[in-house]
């Protein structure tokens, strides 16, 4: 495991998970969050993205996490390891309130308030569910080569860390 993409849905703990493996494993930790937005939530240009994406995965080892699946298609063939969060979209959706309310996340991004909207609602408890996972799924078929790993719950997580 030299090559570690983490991927999941918001709130499903990706950026806590990947920061606590890099430690483990002493690998670089490579936060999609912080490449991906610019000041004030202002989204890059998409060919801009896929280069800073394709120039991110030519590292000698990494752990990334972060979905943008418009990447997939650069980072699923880099990687080696992929590691699924598929924590339920409930828990989700409560991790993003409580890092909102206690203002917490792990992986605060400069000059970028966290806010919470209908559009994030959304994506959390019903198009990442229904759309997203069917789109990680066609990609994780092409990919049987890689050493793929669903994590469901918060218990497994535990477990697979402990394993190191």
């Amino acid at each position: 495991m030299k090559k570690i993409l983490i991927i999941g849905s918001c709130g499903s703990g990706k950026s806590t998970f990947a920061k606590a493996l890099s430690k483990k494993l002493n690998l670089p930790l490579i936060g999609l969050d912080q490449c991906y937005w610019k000041h004030g939530w202002v989204r890059p240009e998409r060919e801009e993205w896929r280069k800073r994406v394709s120039e991110l995965v030519k590292g000698e080892n990494w752990i990334m996490e972060g979905n943008y699946q418009s990447t997939f298609d650069i980072r699923f063939p880099a990687s080696d390891t992929i590691i699924v969060l598929n924590i339920n979209r409930f828990i989700c959706f409560w991790r993003i309130w409580k890092r909102r309310i206690l203002k917490n996340r792990t992986d605060k991004l400069d000059s970028c308030d966290e806010k919470i909207d209908f559009e994030l609602m959304k994506w959390v408890l019903w198009d990442y569910p229904t759309r997203g996972k069917k789109q990680i799924n066609g990609f994780l078929s092409q990919y049987s080569d890689k050493d793929i790993i669903i994590i469901r719950k918060s218990k497994d997580l535990k477990r697979f860390m402990s394993n190191f």
